[in-house]
């Protein structure tokens, strides 16, 4: 196989002992601002083994200092009483999502000697977004001494073809079932096949075909670096896993640490152009603030905008206010890189306001009719545009977009040992 995507050690439940559903929880960067969300989770595991006790979610990151030494030992007695190896494998997954509609996707490893998260980047594997330092240090606290490494992130492929997953697709139902199961809180369901010989050999002609010279220039011009894999969601978790790799490099020197096992990374690779694969928008919303103040300091900084991109606008929400801004000359080509550089340039001047991100416009209604707080609404980016614009701009700004709703966002199944 290419050093691209390759079969891993892949650690599963065994679910004729675990309940699937109990066992899959949501990526640990969703539903920042609902603690009801996490406490309604932790009422559906009880006391069952679930990979809720081995991830710190992000609304929780204050309780990292006592909550990361439970994770390891979790991790632990896992490995011991709970987990299977299926060793060099690659998995098809088919996730029901909560509209019923089913993506498609590989599981398997990528190796982070080809990522680099920095903007600016011409690796074959890069980050989507800004990494945003300070959002790491609790994350890369559970990693480093971490046994095992939980795959959030999802890393997509320009494959308009539809060459490298889909044919995987087509023979599904003659592969060795993995598992199948129903995920919690009426998210959809979870149904992965171990891909056999026939499939990993061609998986990886079909990757090798989408950074040939040829195809690079048909698609993205002339004197292009290739890019295979585009970060779409985890670029933080994966971030973390290119820290710690770059570390035991430093301990151990680099050719030691080429055989250690965190020089790699599980991850699942979705086609950019499934039909059911669809980005939204992540807006924004300032709570602890004076919304006049907030709009009326909004209003000026749009007349301070002289840049070259075109005319963008954002609804805002206030308990007492509704409304339009306009941005009639942005530097930035996303609106949510202009409400961005407004936002820290505001935060840095009130310490007291905060800023959240959240997925689904009736989450923002709801948040922006408590006092105090104000939301914006806009559009969000054309996911076929997302390859040229990392390759031509560099790293989108951080929170631009998310591959659809929270409910069908990644669940942690697989597991892969890292120590």
């Amino acid at each position: 196989m290419s050093a691209y995507f390759l079969p891993a050690d892949i650690l599963l439940p065994n679910l004729d002992k675990v309940n699937g559903t109990a066992w899959a929880v949501v990526a640990c960067d969703q539903h920042t601002s609902e603690p009801e969300y996490w406490q309604a989770t932790r009422d559906v595991v009880g006391d069952r083994p679930s990979t809720l006790h081995m991830i710190l979610p992000e609304l929780e990151i204050g309780q990292a200092e006592e909550r990361i030494p439970a994770i390891h030992e979790t991790m632990e007695t896992y490995l011991k009483e709970v987990l299977v190896r299926h060793q060099s494998k690659m998995l098809y997954l088919e996730r029901t999502q909560s509209d019923g509609k089913i993506r498609r996707g590989l599981i398997g490893v990528v190796d982070l000697e080809h990522y680099d998260y920095n903007k600016g980047s011409r690796s074959l594997i890069r980050a989507t977004e800004g990494t945003v330092m300070d959002r790491l240090p609790p994350r890369l606290a559970v990693r480093r001494d971490a046994m095992l490494e939980l795959p959030h992130a999802i890393l997509l492929i320009d494959d308009p073809g539809k060459t490298v997953i889909e044919p995987i697709g087509s023979r599904a139902e003659t592969l060795p079932l993995a598992y199948s199961f129903q995920l919690m809180h009426r998210s959809g369901k979870v149904e992965a096949r171990f891909v056999d010989s026939v499939g990993l050999g061609r998986i990886e002609a079909a990757l090798q075909r989408l950074i040939s010279p040829e195809q690079i220039r048909a698609k993205y011009g002339e004197g292009v670096d290739p890019l295979l894999f585009a970060v779409g969601d985890g670029n933080h978790s994966l971030a973390c896993a290119k820290i710690v790799y770059e570390e035991i490099k430093k301990q151990h020197g680099d050719k030691n640490a080429l055989y250690h096992p965190a020089r790699y990374a599980l991850v699942e690779i979705v086609n950019l152009h499934d039909p059911v694969l669809q980005f939204e928008p992540i807006y924004r919303v300032l709570q602890n603030v004076d919304p006049d103040d907030v709009l009326s300091a909004m209003e000026k900084y749009s007349f301070g905008l002289h840049g070259g991109a075109e005319p963008q606008q954002a609804r805002f929400l206030s308990r007492e206010r509704r409304g339009t801004i306009h941005f009639g000359a942005p530097c930035e080509q996303l609106v949510a890189g202009t409400l961005q550089t407004f936002i820290d340039g505001y935060l840095a001047s009130h310490p007291e306001a905060s800023v959240d991100y959240i997925h689904g416009s009736k989450r923002v209604e709801v948040l922006s009719a408590k006092d105090n707080t104000v939301g914006f609404l806009y559009g969000g980016l054309d996911k076929s545009k997302l390859f040229t614009t990392v390759i031509k701009d560099g790293a989108l700004p951080r929170k631009t977009f998310s591959m659809g709703t929270a409910a069908d966002k990644r669940f942690y199944v697989e597991c892969r040992r890292i120590k």
